[in-house]
Order: structure tokens, then sequence, then C-alpha cells
């Protein structure tokens, strides 16, 4: 072969050299071409989109599950705001400045969230401290008790068993003949007068009131 077709054949191989991208130092796959900036390009990709995902879930307070937030969408809109804090939050609403602490009238107290049935109207009693106070629930496996050592101190916190709402706290310092004071947020309860409890669907606790 002449030494100028040899010089043309050198250059020609370089040239498919070059242009195939391989032995380049960006590319891990030579046999399919740049095979490999598109995977990592692809993997780039997925992350951004991941990314940007997050960055909208979080901005939008997306966080728990869907079930979870429509729950918890649910009971913004149908509680009220003293009502939310106290059942979502363990909250406590003033003395003093709540709708059951000085009501007398007959009746039951459910949860406000679930309708469970809680406390009657013939457990209450005027404990002076300005909250709604019970020495007793209707069903005592209807409240849930748990250690709460907010504030420095030890207290016995209850809770709904039903829809797990914060009612407040029980005491040993109550009346005979148990010596407890459950003390409750009226923000947790709703009452319902014992002369609508057939039609509210609480027909059953009319035997509360029955004189014995």
């Amino acid at each position: 072969m002449p030494f100028k077709s040899l010089i043309l054949a050198f250059l020609f191989s370089f040239f498919l050299f070059a242009i195939s991208g391989c032995g380049g130092e960006e590319t891990t796959t030579c046999a399919g071409g740049q095979t490999g900036d598109l995977t990592e390009k692809a993997k780039d990709s997925e992350v951004l989109d991941s990314n940007e995902e997050a960055g909208a879930n979080e901005i939008n307070g997306d966080t728990g599950s869907r079930e979870e937030r429509e729950s918890m969408d649910d009971l913004k809109n149908r509680l009220t705001k003293i009502q939310y804090y106290v059942t979502q939050q363990d909250g406590t609403e003033p003395a003093f400045e709540n709708e059951y602490f000085d009501n007398k009238e007959e009746g039951i107290y459910v949860d406000i969230v679930s309708g469970e049935p809680l406390f009657s109207s013939t457990d209450k009693y005027d404990s002076g401290t300005g909250w709604p106070s019970f020495t007793r629930p209707i069903y005592e496996e209807s409240i849930v008790e748990k250690k709460d050592t907010s504030y420095g101190i030890i207290r016995t916190e209850v809770r709904s068993r039903e829809a797990d709402s914060h009612l407040g706290h029980v005491f040993e310092d109550g009346p005979e003949p148990n010596g407890l004071r459950y003390c409750i947020n009226s923000a947790a309860l709703k009452f319902i007068p014992k002369d609508e409890l057939e039609a509210e669907g609480y027909g059953q606790y009319l035997e509360l009131f029955e004189k014995k």
C-alpha cells in the first residue's frame, strides 16, 4: 500500500474513533454510543422529579397519608378553633369561660368528635375550678388514661377511646364515693339534654335519670 494511502487510512480510523464517543472520561458504556451519558441524565431527571415532588409536598403540608390528611381537614372544617385545639392538640380552654362549667341541666355529655357517650349530669358537680367536673364516666372503658408530665408536674390525662380526643385530666381530690374529679374541657364535649336523648339516638340513656 502506498505511503499516502496509509496516511489516509490512519486519519479515517482516528476520525471514526473520535466521533464514536468511546474512550472519553464522561462515558461509562461504549457499545451503545452515549448510553452512559443517557443513563446518568435519566438518573438526574428522576432525582429532580423526586425533589420537586417532595418540595411540593412540604409546601402544601402534605406529610401524612391521604386518608389522614382528609380526616384532619374534615375535623378542621367541622370543629371550632377551640374544639380542634383542645381535642387534637391537647389544649386547655380558659376556666370559667367555657360552655358547660356551670351547666345544671339534665342530660349526657358526648365526645364532640365521635358522639361517643362519656359523662352524665347525674355525676356532675361544682368543683369550683371553672371546668366541668364529674365523679365518674358513664362507662369506664370509654376513657383512656395516660401519664402526663408536661409543665414539670405528673398528672393523669384522660382521652376518649373511640376518637382519641384529649378531654382533660382526672385527679384524686373529688367527693365521695370514689374521691375522683374528672376535670374536662367543655370544648371536648357536646351536651345532649335529657328531653332530646330519644330524638338524638341516645334513648337508652334515659334510664340514667329514672328515680330509683
